[in-house]
Formats: structure tokens, C-alpha cells, sequence
């Protein structure tokens, strides 16, 4: 049996994924963008910040969302069955909480930069409802739930990377193999709304190869790598890592100087995508270094953080819009405090769902509704 410690250096990951997905959204406009009114010079700091975000994101989430899937199948073998229906508790029961509570809260920010009408006209066709349950499209981060849990469908196919470790390396062919489709499907005549499920279907098909370098790092470390070779390992992830940062600059660079985002193609589509798992390289890669316990402390609110931190960006961008502070202040000042104070808050608003014991199992840190309801039923018998 694995009687490996209490993983520090994989808690202080998730905490350094919960940063990175907090700054991507907190170094851009109010509309998601570069700031394409301002000048280069402007845009200059928020294309950094932004920059630095892609460290991590919703894609390492999906690497340590998966590390534990390969720990936990290794530990109790469960049948197929019974582990996906605890993934679906754990993460499609909150997702359709969030999902449902987003669709609504946006009306909060289109109301006060005047566009709630649109929102309106949303909310009242049943494809875009379709949409916000099965794509997450009704905030720009939602995509992550049902892609999750899509992606834990294939891991009797993961597996085979822990037993094989050199089958990680296949997510640079599903990637390719994501990238190149995508580029096709966009080329073709079709109706938007089908153009959505067949990108999404292709994503994860892409994306089972984070699964398949998370089971193969799982499977080396359930192995045991010595200290030596852990040095090794992180010197080559923060070589990697900079390697990819530099394959984006191309990209971040067109944001820089026309304040669009573009569309990533090439190499900068590598450098970005394959950026996770470079990183927890570096993690695993420090794993004999003296952590704090304040990382594992931390690290049980990041799933809450991941949820909650656009409410706090919205908020934060209707108040300094609606003060008329946001007028006098330049791109660079609106990010960095929005940066200061989102990160924060999002922390406060977890644990204060934590406390919230009724509210607590939207962040996953409690029971079920339909758990808490059996569980209060056998007391009160």
C-alpha cells in the first residue's frame, strides 16, 4: 500500500493554479479583452500579467484534477461505474448550481454597462440553456466541469500510462491532433451552435492527453523518484517552462501591439497548452523541499476560488465603472487592483462558503443537499 506523506508540493500547485486562473481574468477590459482602445504602451503591463497567468490556468486544473483521479483508481481500484458516479456527484452536481446561478448573475454587469436586453433575449432560448448545461457556456470559465468530467470518462484508458510512463508523451500528438481539427472545423460553413459541440467533443478528445501525462507522472512518482533525480526533473521543467513561455510571445505579442488576442496556431499553441504539464514538473520536481503546511491549508479552497472568482471580477468591474473611477484610471492601474483585490476576496468568499454549511458542498467541502437531508432524517430517527 502507498504510504506516501501528505503531498505539500502538490497542494502548493493547486494554490499556484488558483493565482494563475484569478490573474488571466482579472488583465483584461471589461469585455474580456486587450484593451484594444488604448495604446501599445498601454497594454503593455496587462499583456505581461496576462502573460504570466498562462504559468497555469484551467488546463493545470485539469492536470492535479486528474494526478488524484490516477492516485485514487490506483488506491481502491473501484469499478467504472462507481467512480464515474462519484465523479459526477463532486463535479456536475455544483457545476449545475453555478451554472444556473451565472446565467442569471451576469444581468448584474450587462445591467450596468447596458446590455442586459441581450442577456435577456439568452436566457429565453432553449438552445443557449443547452448550452450553459452541457458546454458551461454561461460564464467564460465554466467550460472546466463538464470537460472534467468528459475527460474522466476515458481513464481505464489512462491507466495504461501509469503502468508505462512513456505514454505521457502522447499528449503532444492529441494536442497536434486537437489544434489541427479545431483549425478545420472553424474553416467550414456550419451552424454555430453545432460548430460548439463539435469543437468541445475535440477538446477533449485533445485534452485526455493531460490525463494520459498525469497518470505517467503519477505512476513515477508512485515508483518513488530520489532526490537527485528530482533536481533533474525541476531543472527540465523550468527549462521547458521557459521554453513554452517563449513559443507564446509570438502571441502575446500581436495582443501587445493590436490589443486582439488572435488565435494561437503554431508554436505558440504548443508553448501554451503544453505549459501544465511543464510546470507540474517543476512541482513534483521540488517535492523534497521544505513546504510550509500552509499550502495544503490553502490549497482546499482552490476548487472554491476556480468558481467563485468571476462574481468577484464582475463586482469589482461595476463598481469602479459605475463610481466613474475607471475613467481616469489607465489599463495597468484597472488590472493590478482588480488582481489585488480579486485574488483576496475569491479566497473570503470560499471560506466564507465553507462556514455556510448549507452552501458549503457548492465549492465541494461538504455533503450533497440530498446527503445533508438523509443524514439530519437518521438523527431525527
Amino acid at each position: 500500500m502507498n504510504t506516501k506523506p501528505r503531498l505539500v508540493w502538490f497542494d502548493a500547485n493547486r494554490v499556484f493554479a488558483a493565482f494563475g486562473v484569478v490573474l488571466i481574468h482579472s488583465s483584461t477590459d471589461f469585455g474580456g479583452q486587450a484593451f484594444p482602445d488604448a495604446t501599445s504602451g498601454e497594454r503593455l503591463i496587462p499583456v505581461f500579467m496576462r502573460s504570466l497567468g498562462e504559468f497555469s490556468g484551467s488546463e493545470m486544473f485539469f492536470m492535479f484534477s486528474l494526478f488524484l483521479m490516477a492516485m485514487r483508481v490506483d488506491k481502491k481500484m473501484p469499478s467504472y461505474g462507481s467512480a464515474i458516479s462519484t465523479q459526477a456527484q463532486r463535479l456536475l452536481v455544483p457545476f449545475v448550481f453555478w451554472a444556473v446561478f451565472y446565467a442569471f448573475f451576469r444581468l448584474v454587469k450587462a445591467d450596468a454597462f447596458n446590455y442586459a436586453p441581450y442577456i435577456w433575449d439568452q436566457l429565453g432560448e432553449a438552445k443557449n440553456w443547452f448550452g450553459y448545461l452541457i458546454l458551461g457556456k454561461s460564464q467564460y470559465h465554466m467550460h472546466f466541469l463538464p470537460t472534467l468530467f468528459a475527460l474522466f470518462l476515458f481513464y481505464p484508458i489512462m491507466r495504461a500510462a501509469t503502468r508505462f510512463p512513456v505514454l505521457g508523451l502522447t499528449v503532444v500528438v492529441t494536442i497536434g491532433v486537437m489544434n489541427n481539427t479545431q483549425a478545420f472545423l472553424w474553416g467550414l460553413d456550419l451552424d454555430p451552435t453545432l460548430r460548439d459541440y463539435l469543437i468541445r467533443a475535440i477538446k477533449i478528445f485533445g485534452y485526455v492527453g493531460y490525463g494520459m501525462a498525469a497518470f505517467a507522472i503519477y505512476g513515477l512518482w508512485k515508483d518513488g523518484i530520489p532526490r537527485g533525480e528530482s533536481r533533474l526533473i525541476r531543472r527540465l521543467g523550468f527549462y521547458l517552462a521557459a521554453l513554452a513561455y517563449i513559443a507564446t510571445l509570438p502571441f502575446f505579442y500581436t495582443a501587445y501591439d493590436t490589443g486582439s488576442w488572435g488565435v494561437r496556431g503554431d508554436w505558440d499553441f504548443y508553448g501554451h497548452f503544453l505549459m501544465p504539464v511543464f510546470v507540474f514538473l517543476i512541482f513534483i520536481g521540488g517535492q523534497y523541499l521544505q513546504w510550509s503546511p500552509r499550502w495544503s491549508r490553502l490549497a482546499r479552497y482552490t476548487f472554491g476560488i476556480y468558481l467563485v472568482h468571476p462574481l468577484v471580477i464582475d463586482l469589482y468591474d461595476v463598481a469602479i465603472f459605475k463610481s466613474g473611477l475607471s475613467a481616469s484610471m489607465s489599463p495597468a492601474m484597472i488590472v493590478i487592483l482588480r488582481f489585488a483585490f480579486a485574488l483576496p476576496a475569491s479566497f473570503a468568499v470560499a471560506m466564507g462558503l465553507e462556514r455556510l454549511k448549507p452552501l458549503a458542498w457548492t465549492i465541494g467541502l461538504g455533503p450533497n443537499p440530498w446527503e445533508m437531508y438523509k443524514s439530519r432524517k437518521a438523527v431525527g430517527a
